[in-house]
């Protein structure tokens, strides 16, 4: 049985994917289409409620994107967010000017009723960002809220079930953001909540079984979230007719290839296949300084291994990928014509392209409609380990971009003691959840040291912790000193050619969260 929809027509705003993880956690299911997506297709998908995205235009301007007045005539409730605000205004027939005054950040707001601000206080906070604001409303709409400089801060038709607010309710900046898009999904459009994970698990598994039949499946493995939540579900489903391949290339963190083993032989029925081939990567990194060329190599080598292991697996049957929602969207195919008035962002890591000697039955993507949040969720659902499941992000080339200057067995053996170090104090500090990436760097440098008697002249190590909501921004985090002073002499102490630490306090921008 196919769930209730909501569609997020995307005109170019940064906070389309964050609409739709807000509307999902609401108990709604969620796509992102592009705004180019035809009505007759609107139409076809049966949505039962649509959200307008912001976006960086003015409607004013005949080059921005517009939409056909039919879409309001659908009878499907609508809500114009920012831009799509505007939007909705201009398109049936209200006025949008350039504002004197600019609003941008946190904004107060005074609404004086609406079905939008049901449990919403009188006076409350929200997160502005526009050069434009409606200045006349269309025939029949409704002023509900407004600000210092802003008098249309939100607007409803509630005849027609079209609503609009200047602000950003996605973002966590808007203090009742969340109530707000409640209340639209809940309250004008009618949603009964039926996007639930236990649900997504038994339709999922029913689905992959009739898919797959009796052929067998095979899935890259990397030991990361999407694909280790991918494999719990196949398993599920199929059993033994899912063969995993597990490719060690020598660059993950300490003993984490013999975790990610373990935990797949004991958990799952499955055919685990690990493909140890470190001193092939460090042969061909040999001498190797360039980040890029690194990362080359590394994705080189990988593409390689991992695709000559699936051939001596066959390939009479279906090809699995852990790839993601963002990740379709993000490489173009999340909808019909990209999304916004940008059509890919970037091909993605997920988004494997297949040799061309090789042909399966077909491509298998069961987290294909979940955001990395949902993925976190069904996955601690089939019982795989948290710390699998919470597994922070970990580059592609692994390691290979912590080590900094030519990659060798001394020096990721340096790295994988330190950066296990540095992961034991932060769990024991109790300060883990507030963290979102946090791991150990070995520069290309080296410094002068005393350890008892003895000049020393040995490696540097860099520790690095952000915190962030999307990783677009992130700021160094305020890790307490005394922690900062036992992580410092447990590396000095306790990992062999290590005499010196220093504390990245970097904030992106103007650094990355990476530093290769």
């Amino acid at each position: 049985m196919a769930n209730q929809l909501c569609i997020v027509l995307d005109f170019g705003g940064q906070y389309n994917q964050l609409i739709a993880r807000r509307v999902r956690e609401c108990g709604v299911y969620c796509e992102i289409k592009s705004y180019t997506t035809p009505i007759d297709k609107i139409r076809e998908l049966n949505p039962t409620g649509i959200i307008f995205t912001g976006g960086p235009n003015s409607v004013y301007d005949e080059t921005s994107p517009h939409i056909s007045k039919e879409i309001f005539e659908l009878g499907i409730p609508i809500l114009g967010i920012c831009y799509g605000c505007q939007l909705m205004a201009y398109t049936l027939g209200g006025k949008v000017e350039s504002c004197e005054k600019s609003e941008y950040g946190k904004i107060d707001i005074n609404q004086n009723g609406g079905v939008l601000f049901k449990d919403v206080p009188e006076t409350n906070t929200v997160w502005m960002s526009h050069t434009d604001f409606v200045s006349q409303l269309p025939e029949g709409f409704t002023v509900t809220a407004h600000s210092e400089d802003c008098p249309c801060a939100a607007f409803e038709n509630m005849d027609k079930k079209l609503c609009a607010v200047q602000f950003h309710p996605e973002v966590t900046h808007s203090e009742y953001g969340k109530q707000i898009l409640h209340n639209f999904l809940y309250d004008v459009c009618g949603f009964t909540g039926d996007w639930v994970m236990d649900d997504f698990i038994e339709n999922t598994v029913a689905k992959l079984r009739e898919q797959i039949g009796d052929k067998k499946v095979i899935l890259g493995l990397s030991g990361g979230v999407d694909s280790s939540v991918a494999a719990g579900l196949l398993s599920r489903a199929v059993g033994k007719q899912l063969t995993c391949v597990f490719v060690d290339q020598g660059l993950m963190r300490k003993d984490e290839g013999d975790f990610v083993e373990n935990t797949f032989t004991k958990l799952f029925d499955m055919n685990f296949v690990r493909v140890n081939c470190k001193e092939q990567f460090l042969k061909a990194l040999k001498g190797v300084t360039d980040p890029e060329q690194k990362r080359k190599i590394i994705g080189t080598e990988f593409y390689n291994v991992f695709w000559d292991k699936i051939r001596e697996q066959g390939t009479d049957g279906f090809f699995a990928q852990g790839t993601i929602y963002p990740d379709r969207i993000e490489s173009g195919k999340g909808n019909e014509a990209g999304h916004g008035s940008t059509a890919v962002i970037k091909t993605h890591h997920n988004m494997v392209k297949m040799p061309d000697d090789i042909n399966f039955a077909g491509v298998i993507e069961p987290l294909g409609d979940l955001f990395k949040d949902e993925v976190r969720k069904v996955g601690e659902k089939l019982g795989i380990p948290h710390d699998l499941v919470w597994r922070q992000p970990f580059p592609g080339p692994g390691l290979g971009v912590r080590i900094l200057g030519e990659i060798t067995e001394d020096k990721i053996k340096v790295l994988q003691e330190a950066d296990a170090v540095f992961r034991d104090e932060i769990r024991k500090s109790g300060i883990e959840d507030q963290l979102r990436q946090f791991f150990a760097v070995l520069p290309d440098v080296r410094t002068v040291g005393v350890m008892g008697d003895h000049r020393t002249y040995d490696h540097l190590i860099a520790i690095r912790a952000v915190t962030t909501d999307d990783f677009m921004t992130a700021d160094w985090a305020r890790i307490p000193y005394d922690v900062l002073a036992r992580v410092s002499n447990r590396l000095t102490n306790e990992v062999e050619h290590v005499n010196r630490v220093v504390y990245d306090i970097t904030s992106k921008p103007p650094g990355t969260v990476e530093w290769e």
